[in-house]
């Protein structure tokens, strides 16, 4: 008797088996994910220290490395909560630690320490992209206290009005992966940076003009890089869907990883005709480049465009890239690694077309459209304006540029004491 009361009390307090399998697999989809996110450092870190001069390339690695684990602590410490804990339709969560749900149990329908994992490995992306901009020029001490700030503050109140259900959130603002929340933030961070900054000594004549090519110093190493960045999204876009424990949630993370990948493939094939038709020769830095920007470009909706959808969209970010980059130049803005074309710009393309493909309950494409330039306005003054009052107050405190001999020489030298490349010539 006693051992049939218990069974039925099992039965009661239990979660059912299909309940079981899906939390597994939806815990198993952003674990697996987040690892593939993760892996993205590595691509980061590849494609920015190739396209660098060999003066640069081991500060560069130790900044992506060192961003990294930043990102990973304050996420833990402010970030997370901030973004998620209590932002109720306003503009910011709570303030205080994370911890996880009492022994991860299957009380909700996912492990809390996997979604916490998925997520922060989403925010040394938004950083990345700072480093490759501003690189060859800025000191590692104010560049790294910068990364703080992004990472503990700008970048999760901007994910909270969206993601953590926040004022954009309840507007209806689309955003399913970050092609606004994550590419444009590292985008409109890397800009600000980048015009209080200035750049590299000799890289503009008096007029404009480009003075002095720099070429990265280990083009195969940047091609390895995007490489890698381009199966590390798949987990970016993939995991974003957030469930595969039904037969609709794994056939959409299907259709997310077949839009992903065509978008890419687009992007790679638009920026190699335009900068044949501009520039007569296809450049790998811009069809590397494009490549990311086909893959920024369809984050925003990765899910409902068909496949030739998705293709145009990322064929017109693999343009957008080659149109911006030597517009930056006019503009004496260098780019170290083309990122504002390729995360900025093709974000703010994604995210606008994602109208088309995706709208909230209740709108229209035009209504759609207008909230999400409301979004794509709103995150965009927000950190432009934080991330200029971070960078004016570095430069004007303990400063932001390395001595013009030290830049000339090389920042592995000077920040450093070593070279990347100690057999070979670094000039």
């Amino acid at each position: 008797m006693f051992a049939l009361a218990a069974q039925i009390a099992g039965a009661i307090t239990a979660p059912s088996e299909p309940d079981v399998m899906a939390f597994v697999a939806d815990t198993m989809l952003l674990m697996i994910s987040g690892m593939v996110v993760v892996f993205m450092a590595a691509g980061f870190c590849m494609l920015e220290t190739g396209l660098v001069r060999a003066k640069n390339a081991a500060t560069i690695s130790l900044k992506n490395i060192t961003l990294f684990s930043i990102a990973g602590l304050t996420y833990y410490l402010v970030g997370y909560r901030l973004m998620y804990d209590g932002v109720d339709g306003g503009l910011i969560g709570t303030l205080g630690v994370w911890s996880p749900d009492a022994l991860d149990e299957p009380s909700g329908s996912i492990a809390s320490s996997a979604d916490w994992f998925f997520q922060m490995a989403f925010v040394a992306t938004a950083a990345s992209i700072v480093s490759g901009t501003l690189a060859e020029r800025i000191k590692l001490g104010p560049f790294l206290l910068f990364i703080v700030v992004l990472t503990a503050l700008i970048y999760p109140v901007a994910g909270a009005w969206k993601w953590g259900e926040g004022w954009l959130h309840v507007m209806g603002f689309q955003d399913f992966a970050g092609s606004t929340l994550v590419h444009s933030v590292g985008g409109w961070a890397a800009l600000t940076g980048a015009l209080i900054l200035g750049p590299r000594y000799g890289k503009y004549a008096p007029d404009g003009r480009i003075q002095k090519p720099m070429p990265g110093s280990n083009l195969p190493l940047a091609a390895l890089g995007t490489f890698i960045l381009w199966f590390g999204w798949f987990g970016f876009n993939g995991g974003s869907q957030l469930a595969a424990g039904t037969i609709e949630d794994v056939s959409a993370v299907g259709k997310i990883l077949a839009n992903t990948n065509t978008a890419a493939a687009a992007g790679v094939l638009g920026a190699f005709a335009t900068a044949y038709l501009v520039f007569k020769k296809p450049d790998l830095t811009l069809v590397l480049n494009g490549a990311i920007g086909g893959l920024v470009a369809i984050t925003a909706g990765p899910l409902d465009p068909a496949l030739w959808q998705a293709m145009i969209i990322g064929a017109v970010g693999g343009i957008l890239v080659v149109v911006t980059v030597p517009l930056l130049d006019k503009l004496r803005i260098d780019d170290v690694v083309g990122a504002i074309p390729a995360h900025l710009v093709c974000g703010i393309w994604g995210t606008l077309v994602a109208a088309l493909t995706t709208q909230a309950e209740g709108l229209n494409v035009l209504t759609q459209l207008g909230v999400q330039t409301v979004g794509i306005l709103a995150i965009g003054a927000f950190v432009a304006a934080l991330s200029a009052g971070t960078w004016l107050a570095l430069k004007h405190t303990i400063g932001l540029r390395p001595t013009l001999d030290e830049e000339v020489a090389g920042l592995d030298k000077s920040e450093l004491g070593m070279e990347a490349y100690p057999d070979f010539y670094t000039g």
